[in-house]
């Protein structure tokens, strides 16, 4: 189940009806407490300011092209498709001077010409230290003796990328023979199974009534920060990687707010201020010397070159493998 977007908006009481407005969509706890407050207040604007949680939420309400919002925060992999579906605006990069500020590993001219690479996470298993032996890998999570106190993300390509990855397959496989074997092992999981669920399972956890979960980095540490009898692994047979990116949308009138709004973010105090309130890992380089010893040094957010050899990126699927993995997954949730 997923999180309904929380509408609301950050302009404050009073202020006045001919101040522009950009509206903003993102993924949860992405930005710090005073970010949008200190654009508003710097460029004289309102930010209408919305929230979802997942990849397919976002889609749903850009794919018409008529959906109000300027910015939003895809994937990486999910950039691709949207710029051949005519979703988004080339980005001018003569109005993105703080583009110099990213990392090099993540600034690919294939991405930037229509997306900024914002912040970055991994995926693993959040699990109670109380969980003897503590799970290793994502067969762990296939284990009887878990069931009915495990969860999987509600989100077709990281379950599929979890059982690919457990039998041994590249997470980006488009074989459909071993996708269907990867589907064959998520319904076998699913007896197991207390729900799908994207961050929204993070209290779950701390309350201790999921024992372990599959879940994003970002929300693992927000989980440890908040109950430190909380663990997190990245699993031994490979776990995926993921990058998300604003981009403006085709549709948006506000282009130049936009753009103000991402070299906003591309600032190296304003990026290091969410990463650090946040517990997520950024994209700009600039900011990393910013960073509390806490986050930079946080081996969840910032996994070891050792870990992440094991680490792969999610590639952008063919329309055929894409057109499978979705009819698999509606076959897995409704099986």
């Amino acid at each position: 189940m997923r999180r309904r977007a929380l509408v609301f908006s950050l302009a404050g009481l009073g202020c006045a009806p001919s101040r522009p407005r950009l509206n903003v969509f993102n993924w949860s706890d992405y930005v710090a407490p005073e970010t949008v407050p200190g654009f508003e207040k710097e460029f004289g604007v309102r930010v209408r300011y919305s929230i979802y949680e997942s990849n397919e939420e976002m889609l749903a309400r850009v794919f018409s092209g008529n959906s109000g919002w300027d910015v939003v925060f895809p994937t990486h992999y999910i950039v691709p498709p949207m710029r051949e579906q005519g979703l988004l605006t080339p980005l001018d990069h003569a109005k993105l001077p703080n583009l110099k500020n990213l990392d090099p590993a993540f600034a690919r001219p294939s991405l930037t010409s229509h997306a900024v690479p914002y912040m970055w996470n991994a995926t693993g298993i959040l699990f109670h230290k109380r969980m003897q032996p503590p799970p290793v890998s994502w067969a762990d999570l296939w284990d009887p003796r878990v069931a009915g106190k495990i969860t999987m993300l509600d989100d077709p390509a990281e379950v599929l990328a979890a059982a690919l990855r457990k039998l041994g397959f590249s997470l980006n496989s488009g074989d459909p023979d071993q996708l269907r074997a990867a589907q064959r092992e998520a319904m076998r999981q699913k007896p197991l199974l207390r729900a799908y669920l994207n961050s929204e399972v993070r209290d779950q956890v701390v309350a201790g009534d999921v024992l372990a979960a599959q879940l994003w980095s970002t929300t693992a540490q927000q989980a440890i920060d908040a109950a430190p009898d909380l663990d997190f692994v990245y699993p031994s047979e490979g776990f995926p990687v993921n990058l998300d990116c604003a981009v403006i949308l085709r549709e948006s009138p506000r282009q130049q707010l936009a753009h103000e709004w991402i070299n906003y973010l591309l600032r190296p105090e304003v990026s290091a201020r969410v990463a650090d309130s946040m517990r997520t890992a950024t994209a700009n380089a600039a900011a990393k010397p910013l960073l509390a010893a806490a986050t930079r040094e946080n081996p969840t957010l910032y996994p070891t070159p050792e870990v992440m050899a094991r680490a792969e990126w999610f590639e952008t699927m063919t329309p055929a493998a894409q057109r499978l993995r979705d009819r698999l997954w509606t076959e897995i949730k409704s099986g």
